[in-house]
């Protein structure tokens, strides 16, 4: 198994399979950014197959394919298809934009995708494009094509942002309430040049549920998945919203999850710079084991947590290039 020096098991593998994306949120990745990895630098769909398989004989159980938009890279039905096939993988997901999902929702559902989360910070179209740069309409079309296929369940994640969004909160629930989809909320984080400039804009949760707890009956829900959200169920509905605190409410004891980058970095925090180099062993001939071990020594050196509040212009990697 891969424990950190902390005691935390480690089961969890956000794999991200482009740095590119479609969209430009602009806390996320601003529209002057221009430096992405080559292709020839990306892990080869053998090499994330043989990857997977190796972080799988350590304990990692489920994977998360992101970006960027991970549906913009070619051929990612073949590399899903690969990792859903990988023995001791018991869970593959996806994360996205969905602005591309009608196209691609069979495939991935055929290839072994389950769960989806979808971002969607607005339901507004003049509002949805200032912060996307993009069409809000293909997002709401790939999402029920998603659900006709069978993908479920699906988590929609919604960055709340002071003077943006914040003003559609109750509608986000009415929207996912009516479509049966799981909702979200997450704050921002000062993660690259887009995550700081958001800065201002940042609404600690807890002010969204004092509101929400004012109109709706919240009680404590379980959901299924490996990620960090509290999740609420809202009066009698069997709806769920949940919360992602990473600021307010940092939930790093209970970190189960380590990233990949598009090019074989293995980063131990979202919030830290710590990495290792995997790429470059694969290239170079490492046997299975090596690898194992260099995957073992970098987890040995995983951080207790981030340090957003203590050095909050410290990560300047846009947010796009690890998924989050």
């Amino acid at each position: 198994m891969l424990n950190d020096p902390f005691g935390r098991k480690i089961e969890y593998l956000r794999l991200s399979v482009t740095d590119r994306c479609d969209f430009r949120c602009f806390y996320c990745l601003p529209r002057s950014h221009r430096d992405f990895e080559t292709p020839s630098d990306w892990l080869t769909p053998d090499e994330i197959e043989r990857l997977v398989a190796q972080f799988a004989v350590l304990g990692v159980k489920h994977v998360r394919l992101t970006g960027g938009e991970p549906l913009v890279r070619k051929g990612l039905d073949e590399i899903a298809s690969r990792i859903a096939g990988v023995a001791g993988i018991e869970e593959l997901s996806l994360s996205t934009n969905a602005s591309r999902l009608s196209q691609f929702a069979e495939a991935l559902s055929r290839a072994g995708v389950k769960r989806l989360n979808i971002s969607l910070d607005s339901l507004d179209e003049a509002k949805f494009k200032q912060i996307t740069g993009s069409q809000l309409k293909p997002v709401l079309e790939g999402i029920e094509s998603a659900q006709a296929f069978g993908l479920s369940p699906i988590k929609i994640n919604m960055v709340i942002m002071r003077g943006i969004n914040d003003d559609e909160v109750e509608g986000m629930i009415e929207y996912c309430m009516d479509h049966d989809l799981t909702l979200r909320f997450i704050e921002t984080m000062p993660v690259g040049e887009g995550g700081q400039a958001a800065t201002e804009r940042y609404i600690p949760l807890t002010e969204i549920e004092q509101r929400l707890k004012k109109r709706y009956t919240l009680r404590t829900a379980a959901m299924l998945g490996s990620g960090p959200a509290r999740y609420f169920q809202i009066n009698d509905t069997g709806f769920v919203i949940g919360f992602i605190t990473p600021q307010s409410q940092h939930f790093c004891a209970t970190c189960n999850r380590v990233r990949v980058s598009v090019t074989g970095d293995l980063h131990l925090c979202l919030g830290q710079e710590d990495k290792l180099a995997l790429r470059p062993l694969m290239r170079e001939g490492a046997s299975d084991e090596a690898i194992q071990q260099a995957i073992r020594y970098a987890v040995a050196h995983k951080p207790e947590r981030h340090n957003f509040h203590e050095t909050p212009t410290a990560i300047i990697r846009p947010m796009s290039s690890l998924g989050g």
